[in-house]
């Protein structure tokens, strides 16, 4: 039987990358103060494993962010590049005014 490592990234440094935080220091200080759901289950450990198909759950100022990872980025590239990181799950669910 062969076991295929499963590629993850830390929570923190995806979340940065994503753009979702200005630093990964504010995304780890986030994450251990205030936890993130990574389906389903309550994170407080910015070094989680996050991999494509996990969906996260954070409030994120006054707007709760409900996000699927969809991939991996190999640095914190421009903002065209971050968005293709995820998909937003609350513009499928709630249309747009």
């Amino acid at each position: 039987m062969t076991t295929q490592a499963v590629e993850r990234m830390r929570l923190d440094k995806w979340l940065w990358c994503a753009r979702f935080f200005k630093s990964r220091s504010l995304a780890t200080r986030f994450i251990e103060e205030t936890g993130v759901r990574v389906s389903g289950a309550t994170v407080s450990k910015p070094h989680f494993g996050v991999r494509p198909g996990d969906v996260l759950t954070f409030a994120l100022g006054k707007q709760v962010r409900v996000v699927r990872v969809v991939g991996l980025p190999q640095r914190r590239g421009p903002a065209s590049e971050a968005r293709r990181q995820f998909e937003d799950l609350d513009d499928r669910l709630t249309p747009r005014e």
